[in-house]
């Protein structure tokens, strides 16, 4: 009944006069000389900042990014106070790390916890991959730029369904086109596939000699295996 009250006296649009806002809507009343907290795991403003924001991005921040979202002087800070953040991570035992992945930054959970989770994820649902699909996919990412004529001889099957699915799903994209006679176009590998597949580049791929190219040899070495 007090409370009742006390919201019927205040006026249009204000507050209760006994009610204080939380630090994190009012920011201009933050002190910048306040002690810093002498817990090894404590996070100051500029972390803080930086570890929201990696809290609620859904995809990997470049650090130009992180900087301008977080209110950082630039990329170096970010990256010096990444490397601190991580170090937290890691010593409180926490679920999360951060990850390099896609030109960017992350906040991701640890990989051994990936078996509690998976059945909690909807996002990735539609990411599912058919074997002919997962086999296309590998060809455009190690071959890349490449024609869908190439991926046909590798495969040995028709692949323009299976190459229209995979760029519904933002795998592949249209690279460019050939220089050839009609100007075929040229497919490869987008960034949300390195997001997905946790790779910072395309030179993070595992190697593999299935999909290497092939070199043509010459004089002796023909006959050297």
């Amino acid at each position: 009944m007090k409370l009742v009250t006390a919201l019927a006296r205040r006026a249009p649009g204000g507050l209760p006069s006994n009610v204080r806002l939380p630090l994190a809507l009012r920011p201009w009343l933050y002190d910048e000389d306040a002690a810093v907290s002498s817990d090894p795991l404590a996070r100051d403003k500029q972390l803080a900042a930086l570890e929201a924001v990696l809290l609620v991005a859904d995809e990997p921040l470049a650090t130009r990014r992180l900087a301008q979202a977080a209110g950082l002087r630039d990329a170096a800070v970010v990256r010096r106070l990444l490397k601190k953040l991580q170090a937290l991570y890691e010593r409180d035992g926490t679920a999360f790390q951060i990850e390099e992945i896609a030109g960017g930054f992350q906040l991701l959970t640890r990989p051994e916890y990936h078996r509690w989770l998976a059945h909690l994820r909807r996002g990735g649902m539609d990411l599912r991959l058919s074997a002919p699909a997962r086999e296309t996919l590998a060809i455009v990412a190690y071959r890349q730029p490449i024609m869908r004529a190439d991926v046909e001889a590798i495969r040995g099957v028709q692949c323009s369904e299976t190459l229209r699915l995979l760029m519904e799903k933002g795998l592949v994209r249209i690279a460019g086109r050939h220089d050839s006679l009609g100007r075929p176009v040229l497919y490869g590998t987008t960034r949300k596939f390195l997001q997905v597949f946790g790779l910072r580049t395309l030179k993070d791929l595992p190697r593999s000699q299935a999909f290497a190219p092939v070199k043509q040899k010459t004089g002796p070495e023909q006959h050297s295996e």
